[in-house]
């Protein structure tokens, strides 16, 4: 392996299935397409069906397609149910989908926006999926975090859904360490399996679609510091390619840029904040997240004493 790991470094992916989520622009269409060029069935799993047909049509190899609108519970059965038809395996589940510092919304089930999209859909869709994955030596799911998690970050269970007040970087920063917390967790849960694990990953600062809700007041001098502080998606897609591929990585590790504060680099395993650490906090989530989603995982809770410390 090179010094910096690169998506030269990705071993043949001939033989396995991966799930994208989000994968028609940014982070997540880089994360397929050098999965599809090193051989992978890949599926994007996408709101936009029209635009990730385009996207499907500029990678090389076996891509297809799915409908998937995580802010709708719905929507995540249709997509979980149509996937289970249509594959007999998956090999690599990514959830990259997101949406940050959006203005204050809700989900179609009534979830704040950015909590509803990227921790309880991915849960959801996470929890429908995984017998396929269970049965697979080597499989994973690979949910993508943020530097956000440590940036005004914390789990609100007593206004989750920011019904009382509202801020859309303590919001975003929830969502993030939900991503983290639920990783955390479900490797615990995985661990007696020994065939799947869970890892996570960051992009650091990539200049992706995902800033465009940025607050004009952060917007206009992140503009003038692009260039300095932010990289392109190609390079923010390989931490999440090296926690997907890497025969070293262990379940419950965080990977991310290897450069200064983790802003940009080539991927290397990271440390995440030590609250998203906190197993009690990990545990009430994970409960809060099946009454919310109303799915239930195929695995057996964890004891505390199996928790992965970092």
């Amino acid at each position: 392996m090179s010094k910096h790991w690169t998506t030269a470094d990705i071993p043949d992916q001939r033989g396995r299935v991966a799930v994208v989520t989000g994968a028609n622009t940014g982070l997540g269409y880089e994360t397929a397409k050098a999965l599809a060029a090193h051989g992978a069935s890949v599926v994007l799993a996408v709101r936009n069906t029209e635009a990730g047909e385009r996207a499907a049509a500029r990678m090389t190899g076996d891509v297809t397609v799915q409908a998937l609108d995580l802010t709708s519970l719905d929507s995540v059965r249709t997509a979980a149910a149509a996937l289970r038809s249509r594959l007999d395996r998956i090999d690599l589940l990514i959830n990259n989908a997101g949406v940050m510092y959006t203005p204050k919304q809700t989900t179609q089930d009534g979830f704040e926006l950015q909590f509803g999209t990227n921790h309880l859909g991915h849960f959801a869709l996470t929890g429908l999926l995984l017998d396929l994955l269970l049965p697979v030596p080597g499989s994973r799911v690979v949910t993508v975090s943020s530097t956000g998690h440590r940036i005004r970050a914390a789990i609100h269970f007593d206004d989750l859904q920011w019904e009382r007040s509202y801020s859309r970087v303590a919001a975003y920063g929830q969502s993030k360490l939900a991503n983290l917390m639920f990783t955390y967790e479900l490797q615990r849960r995985l661990a007696a399996h020994g065939t799947t694990v869970a890892v996570a990953a960051h992009p650091g600062m990539s200049s992706t679609e995902l800033a465009r809700n940025t607050p004009p007041a952060v917007r206009v001098p992140l503009t003038w510091l692009a260039p300095l502080i932010t990289q392109p998606p190609a390079m923010g897609a390989l931490p999440t390619l090296r926690a997907a591929t890497d025969p070293a990585v262990l379940g419950g590790q965080y990977y991310g840029p290897d450069g200064r504060s983790q802003i940009k680099g080539h991927p290397r395993l990271v440390t995440s904040s030590p609250q998203s650490h906190d197993i009690a906090v990990q545990q009430r989530l994970w409960s809060v997240s099946e009454d919310l989603t109303g799915v239930t995982f195929p695995l057996a809770p964890a004891r505390q004493h199996l928790a992965h410390s970092a």
